[in-house]
């Protein structure tokens, strides 16, 4: 995938202009490749960021160049969540380099959906090495083989391609299907009935007993 970008001017708080155009201020980077002030369209980027990720190759088109890069870093808009700057990291494709890769879960755990357990997620990400056109855009977590309480999937678990190291080791849990938490008893509902019968009970008795005086009174009169 391509992703048009053109030189950028316009820094610290010009760069209001850019956004209200509708473009995202940028920055170019690599070992050996010398720094350049970019801005791309929001809108187009946002397609692209979307599919790519941050560790699949993309071909950053400026003017007559082409430059495979990997969206670094993306810093968003507190209010809004809209993309407010961008870091693009230039590769080399005969050298390998390290990304974290997305973590994707798959299929229901038998110990959750039957046994009422919880299913804990130790890991989202995973960090591996690899050269750039061989990155995996996400790995899979198969949730399926939880069938039992206490039972974890690891990191050795995975399914990666030869080319991809990974730099976590193999007895790392990255999901587990703990127990369910244990119920508080809720106190008994008939003793709280029988407080209230016992205090309604002691007034009728003593409504009884004010009577009773009452016409004691009136025989003494």
């Amino acid at each position: 995938m391509e992703l048009t970008a053109t030189a950028r001017d316009k820094f610290g708080k010009q760069v209001k202009a850019l956004r209200k155009e509708g473009l995202v201020p940028a920055e170019l980077y690599g070992r050996g490749v010398e720094n350049r002030h970019l801005s791309v369209s929001a809108k187009e980027f946002g397609k692209v960021f979307k599919e790519a990720g941050t560790n699949t190759i993309v071909t950053l088109a400026m003017g007559g160049e082409k430059r495979p890069i990997l969206i670094h870093d993306v810093a968003c808009d507190l209010l809004t969540g809209e993309p407010a700057h961008v870091d693009f990291y230039q590769v080399r494709l005969d050298e390998k380099i390290r990304a974290k890769v997305p973590l994707e879960f798959v299929g229901e755990a038998p110990a959750v959906k039957v046994k009422g357990g919880v299913l804990n997620k130790s890991m989202t990400e995973i960090e591996v090495e690899a050269l750039p056109q061989d990155l995996p855009h996400s790995l899979q977590v198969d949730l399926s083989a939880l069938d039992e309480i206490d039972k974890s999937v690891y990191v050795r678990d995975l399914a990666v391609p030869k080319s991809v190291t990974l730099l976590v080791g193999g007895d790392t849990a990255i999901a587990t299907a703990t127990p369910p938490a244990p119920e508080e008893e809720a106190a008994p509902a008939a003793e709280a009935v029988g407080d209230v019968s016992a205090v309604k009970v002691e007034s009728e008795e003593k409504k009884a007993e004010r009577q009773a005086e009452k016409a004691s009174d009136s025989e003494a009169k």
